[in-house]
């Protein structure tokens, strides 16, 4: 083999792959804030809503972890400017990774809350709490404390995820490795730093979700002694 790697690129590039890491941190910490949010609304109207609700939301569940996220992306981003609802590229990415994150997010949160025992909903009822009292106070945190390992991974994986969203030019991390390589014709060098930057990414976001779970945990723990 006589390819030489050549990284001398990096002093003059790596200006466009810091914007691109701060698109994707952008994106993921949108996209997981209100996606877990959205999940946590889907996760309780499936277990604990009203019937129709919960029709409803097991259809959109249903529809997006059955289709693949970049045609989401592509339809969000193509497809609703033609029923005049236009999006910027980071806006349509943004909200594509909400979407698909609730999906995802509500089945493993409703796994949390139907394993929650019955128990709890009726100390809750002998409290005079209503439903959703009930839900937020007693039902939530234990049940989020069980899958939080399962859900952090999820949010890594939907930041992963992210990298297509270079293909409705949104300058991201995987945009930054297109653009070096068609400027340099380092393929090799380009892709391989941006894999890296992903894994460390990856990496990082991991220990910081499960670091916030145990300090929010926690803080809930010492609260209710």
């Amino acid at each position: 083999m006589n390819y030489q790697f050549n990284f001398e690129w990096i002093g003059t590039y790596w200006p466009v792959f810091l914007a691109g890491i701060w698109m994707t941190i952008k994106l993921i910490a949108v996209g997981g804030v209100v996606g877990i949010a959205v999940g946590t609304f889907c996760a309780w109207a499936r277990s604990l809503g009203p019937k129709w609700l919960g029709i409803i939301v097991a259809v959109y569940v249903e529809l997006i972890r059955n289709t693949p996220f970049l045609i989401q992306l592509f339809f969000i981003f193509f497809g609703l400017p033609a029923l005049g609802l236009r999006l910027t590229e980071v806006q349509a990415a943004m909200l594509a990774m909400v979407i698909n994150l609730g999906a995802y997010s509500a089945e493993i949160i409703r796994a949390g809350i139907e394993a929650t025992p019955k128990g709890q909903f009726e100390a809750g009822a002998s409290l005079a709490m209503s439903p959703i009292q009930t839900f937020r106070h007693i039902v939530l945190v234990p049940a989020l404390q069980k899958i939080w390992p399962a859900l952090a991974s999820q949010v890594v994986i939907v930041m992963l995820g992210s990298a297509v969203v270079s293909q409705i030019a949104v300058e991201d991390l995987t945009f930054a490795a297109n653009f070096t390589q068609s400027r340099t014709f380092r393929a090799f060098e380009a892709y391989f730093v941006s894999t890296a930057i992903y894994l460390g990414l990856a990496i990082l976001l991991r220990f910081i979700l499960i670091q916030v779970g145990h300090s929010i945990f926690a803080t809930k723990r010492r609260a209710s002694r």
